[in-house]
């Protein structure tokens, strides 16, 4: 059997992206950064004060994802993605301003995110909910670089290997939940 998953390396380059379409299966390899609400609302607040934020996010991927404590001897803990609407009034600019050109979580996304990732040429993957332990296995190093007072909500630098995802969002406006919605409707 031939796999079929494209491989993805950060940042994500131009051509990349437009490579991308709903459904496609990725593993993604390189820098990733964390984030969650606390995190978004401080990185948004920074761009807004100061016109710059303390990492560089462009052509970069942001996973939603709080990291549990790690077992001894363990990078990570369990790292699953949270749900991504909480993002959806911070995510616009950090695609517009900071050049963001990924996320990863889990669930829909807002119209107006939708319509920034096709502006942006960005896309929005979704992760398995549920494989927390397992996702963590494509951590191969992980330290907080932001924001270390919010605990598993601080930012964190991830180095990944082969971490899967699917494309949900494309940066064409392609849906995938929107198109498989319609196909697995049930009729009455």
């Amino acid at each position: 059997m031939t796999d079929t998953r494209k491989k993805l390396t950060t940042p994500l380059s131009a051509a990349a992206v437009a490579d991308l379409y709903a459904g496609d299966q990725v593993l993604i390899s390189g820098i990733m950064f964390t984030g969650r609400d606390a995190a978004h609302k401080r990185l948004t607040a920074e761009l807004s004060a100061k016109g710059v934020l303390p990492l560089d996010l462009k052509g970069r991927i942001l996973y939603y994802t709080g990291p549990a404590p790690a077992r001894p001897g363990q990078l990570i803990g369990p790292a699953g993605p949270t749900t991504s609407c909480r993002m959806d009034p911070y995510s616009p600019v950090l695609l517009k301003k900071a050049g963001l050109k990924g996320m990863i979580g889990k669930g829909e996304r807002s119209k107006e995110v939708k319509s920034c990732l096709k502006e942006c040429k960005a896309v929005y993957f979704s992760a398995v909910g549920g494989a927390a332990a397992l996702l963590a296995r494509s951590v191969k190093a992980a330290r907080v670089i932001l924001y270390e007072d919010l605990g598993p909500e601080a930012v964190y630098r991830l180095e990944v290997e082969d971490f899967p995802a699917v494309v949900t969002n494309d940066s064409y406006g392609n849906d995938l939940f929107r198109a498989n919605r319609s196909r697995y409707a049930c009729s009455d």
